[in-house]
């Protein structure tokens, strides 16, 4: 069984810092990692070379220390009811307001919605102006602000529209975790449990910064061989697939990393059913996600058929079928065209359960 992917270095910036690189030739970034990072932010900013900035910001106006440069602060709001087109026009709008040139550059400050939102608009706004990254949720920290995919939701499904935009730098300062409610801690968590299975394993019970500096590693070295989701970077995907259904289908009442982590479990099961993977091996996906604390049950109310018909809708599936990131002999791997009544009967056998 293939237990690694390839793995960016993890560097040590100093005794409490860590920095990740993204090696994507002229693209490429860092990810720095560490409590009280974001005060280099008019470092970073000076490096880009940015004029003037506007800083976007779900949080409050001392979570983004001063760039440097004159800037223009502007509110946002995470939450999956905001991550909509109509946000991503009303930030270009102002953007154009202030009179922002490619000189100059966006800053990110908040959960996976803002960053996804500002990414975009950073995105598409004079087809391309830099972005800045400093994400303050433990699930933006290890997996949205990083690897440059960007996107909206539309009311058919998580996800649909959308740009690759990499940022030029990231900032994890774990300061902004303190205040984390648990189920942003449990949203979070969901990530790096799948992690356990595409190439991070063990990281249960080790530091948070060591957590998050592992997960960045992990989807760094995945990225900077597949940026733009052509074979490798499906792995990142795994448990997703449901996931993002289960997230669509609640109408995102069940959180991403809650719903990642449901997918875990289901991912497991049908890598058992179709003879991927041993007894013990899909017993090891309950575990892992158990022993975060994550929800490993279908909602109750959610009915097999219903996931079915978003699934159709992902991204990875195809003309002839369903596709699922799946543990297997090789490790971790996009398959297609899975037996739709196979998956039904999956799902109808996983437990049920209050989710969230």
């Amino acid at each position: 069984m293939l237990t690694t992917q390839p793995l960016s270095p993890i560097e040590r910036i100093d005794a409490d810092h860590r920095r990740v690189p993204v090696e994507l030739g002229p693209r490429s970034y860092a990810v720095d990692i560490g409590a009280g990072i974001r005060r280099t932010l008019p470092d970073v900013v000076a490096r880009v070379g940015a004029r003037r900035a506007v800083i976007v910001s779900a949080r409050p106006l001392d979570a983004v220390p001063d760039p440097g440069v004159p800037a223009l602060r502007l509110p946002a709001r995470d939450g999956e009811a905001n991550k909509t087109l109509a946000n991503v026009e009303a930030l270009c709008s102002r953007f154009a307001d202030f009179g922002l040139t490619r000189s100059d550059v966006v800053i990110s400050c908040g959960g996976g919605t803002t960053t996804d939102v500002v990414g975009l608009a950073a995105a598409l706004y004079h087809r391309g102006v830099a972005v800045i990254h400093l994400p303050t949720s433990l699930l933006a920290q290890v997996d949205a602000s990083v690897g440059g995919k960007t996107a909206v939701n539309l009311p058919a499904g998580k996800n649909l529209v959308g740009a690759y935009w990499q940022p030029s730098a990231v900032l994890c300062d774990t300061d902004y975790l303190a205040t984390l409610p648990r189920r942003e801690w449990v949203n979070g968590y969901g990530e790096i449990a799948r992690a356990h299975f595409i190439g991070a394993p063990g990281l249960l019970g080790r530091p948070v910064a060591e957590q998050i500096a592992a997960s960045v590693a992990l989807k760094a070295g995945v990225v900077a061989r597949d940026e733009r989701d052509s074979h490798l970077r499906h792995i990142l995907n795994y448990g997703h697939t449901l996931g993002h259904a289960l997230e669509r289908t609640t109408d995102y009442a069940l959180r991403h990393g809650e719903g990642v982590a449901v997918g875990t479990v289901f991912a497991g099961r049908l890598a058992g059913a179709l003879g991927r993977i041993g007894p013990e091996r899909v017993r090891e996906h309950l575990d892992v996600v158990q022993g975060y604390g994550l929800p490993s049950a279908l909602p109750v109310r959610v009915k097999p058929a219903e996931l079915i018909a978003v699934m159709r809708l992902d991204k990875k599936s195809t003309n002839t079928g369903l596709a699922f990131v799946l543990d297997g002999p090789a490790g971790p791997e996009l398959v297609p065209d899975v037996d739709e009544d196979l998956v039904l009967a999956t799902l109808a056998a996983m437990p049920r359960g209050d989710a969230a």
